[in-house]
């Protein structure tokens, strides 16, 4: 009876083990390089969309804001978790901290923004597929920030 009973708790630890295992697999860490920014001050607003609905909506999945601390010559790495899966990211090189990107009166950015994978050559907003990125297949994701 004993026997049993300690077979049994066992097999339920490893259960809950393969469990475990399985969860913590599912979380992914991006790895985004910012390059050319050009100062220290203020911070780095990160939106995070997974669809063009949200991208057009302007709702990201996530925000996260980053401190400018550990900027070297211009770049910065930024760590976040997600699943495994199709991401989009935009940034704003907020250098006032105001939280928000500030737009001359004509609506041309005044501070800096980048896509993730993608550099804006042309005055056109880029669609969700130009930028989308399979977290799946990459981890390493370079946004090159523009200036107006």
């Amino acid at each position: 009876m004993k026997k049993t009973i300690v077979l049994g708790i066992n097999l339920l630890m490893g259960l809950l083990f393969i469990c475990l295992a399985s969860y913590i697999q599912t979380q992914h860490v991006a790895e985004i390089k910012v390059t050319d920014i050009r100062s220290a001050k203020g911070k780095i607003l990160l939106n995070v969309f997974k669809d063009n609905a949200s991208y057009d909506d302007e709702k990201p999945y996530k925000k996260l804001i980053f401190d400018k601390k550990e900027i070297t010559n211009g770049t910065l790495v930024l760590r976040c978790d997600l699943d495994p899966g199709i991401y989009g990211f935009t940034m704003v090189d907020d250098e006032n901290g105001n939280g928000k990107i500030d737009k001359n009166i004509i609506g041309i950015p005044k501070e800096g923004f980048g896509f993730s994978n993608f550099f804006m050559e042309k005055m056109k907003k880029p669609t969700f597929d130009d930028f989308k990125v399979d977290l799946k297949s990459q981890s390493k994701i370079v946004i090159k920030v523009k200036y107006m």
